[in-house]
């Protein structure tokens, strides 16, 4: 076991201790609030180092000794997890698998996660802002996803592609070490390698996006009409249009327009004006103070069918409007 000092991002050790509920508390301040048990063999040794960039941080932790570890939804996070050595059973949502230096695990924040961590396992975090890594997917899809980002399985380091990320990430940690980190807030470069980062994982890992990233690349640019429809659409948001007041504002038929979004967005304008919405309802939701409710935000954005509105929410955004609201409202009273 490499004591902290020699271990990765040692320069940028956060804590080092044997208490466990220091250590709990402790990642939880970086991560989020979790379940953490010693469960079997090795004396309780843990570590954590992190880096932090602009939209994402690079981390170590070792535990020392066997242990479960139990955050349930991550929410706002994506997490990806590559041991160095050791190796840990993971389950988010219905996937099951070990991950080790062959296989890296990705954690889906819309899914409850638990995990089994062995004593030997030590691991390189990357965490990524759950928020920034949907717009990079939309810039990569030139379009905003009409669903719940979600990774599929174990990561292979071992094809092309996992093994570049791997190499990237292993040769980021190795110029932090040298006194050179590259992920700082506003630093250009930090950005652009953040950007290369989502890239790489966009690209080295199975998601429910990755046809769409494939069928991207390569297409014609986005006609006039397109973007000015869109622009007339997120103008009129609050109001009831149809099809036909889109084609009339940018004069083509109705027809055009929806072939045109159906080739150059894979979906139809109705469609991106209920995902603006749903967006607006979202962010009113997460805003929303005592006295708000489902029904009456639903409302403001023209949605009237309130079971088929929590279907479409939860469908894009992993849990259900009434979750988003509640756990807004909890965080008010205990801020």
């Amino acid at each position: 076991m490499a004591s902290p000092a020699s271990a990765p991002l040692a320069a940028h050790a956060l804590f080092h201790t044997h208490d466990l509920d220091e250590a709990r508390e402790r990642v939880a301040s970086i991560f989020c609030p979790h379940r953490l048990d010693r469960i079997g063999p090795g004396a309780f040794d843990a570590s954590h180092h992190h880096l932090r960039g602009e939209r994402l941080s690079l981390n170590y932790i070792s535990y020392g000794a066997k242990t479960l570890i139990a955050p349930g939804e991550l929410r706002d996070f994506y997490l990806l997890q590559m041991p160095v050595s050791g190796a840990a059973s993971i389950r988010n949502g219905a996937d099951s698998y070990v991950s080790d230096q062959w296989r890296a695990a990705v954690l889906n924040p819309h899914h409850a996660t638990t995990m089994i961590w062995d004593e030997t396992c030590r691991q390189v975090l990357l965490q990524i802002d759950r928020a920034a890594l949907n717009a990079h997917l939309a810039g990569l899809i030139a379009g905003r996803p009409d669903r719940a980002l979600t990774f599929t399985g174990a990561l292979d380091l071992s094809s092309p592609r996992g093994a570049a990320l791997k190499a990237l990430l292993l040769y980021l940690v190795a110029e932090a070490d040298a006194g050179r980190p590259s992920l700082q807030p506003g630093s250009l470069l930090g950005r652009q390698i953040e950007s290369t980062l989502m890239t790489g994982l966009l690209e080295a890992h199975r998601h429910n996006f990755t046809d769409a990233l494939s069928h991207s690349r390569g297409h014609a640019p986005l006609p006039r009409m397109v973007r000015q429809a869109e622009d007339y659409m997120l103008a009129h948001v609050d109001q009831p249009i149809a099809i036909e007041d889109v084609a009339q504002a940018v004069g083509v038929s109705a027809r055009t327009l929806q072939l045109a979004f159906r080739r150059f967005r894979d979906t139809t304008p109705m469609a991106f004006l209920r995902d603006a919405r749903l967006d607006r309802a979202d962010a009113d939701l997460r805003a929303a103070l005592p006295g708000d409710s489902v029904t009456e935000i639903a409302t403001r954005w023209g949605f009237g069918h309130f079971g088929r509105f929590a279907g479409i929410y939860r469908a894009r955004f992993g849990c259900t409007p009434r979750q988003t609201l509640q756990d807004a409202l909890a965080d008010k009273f205990v801020s």
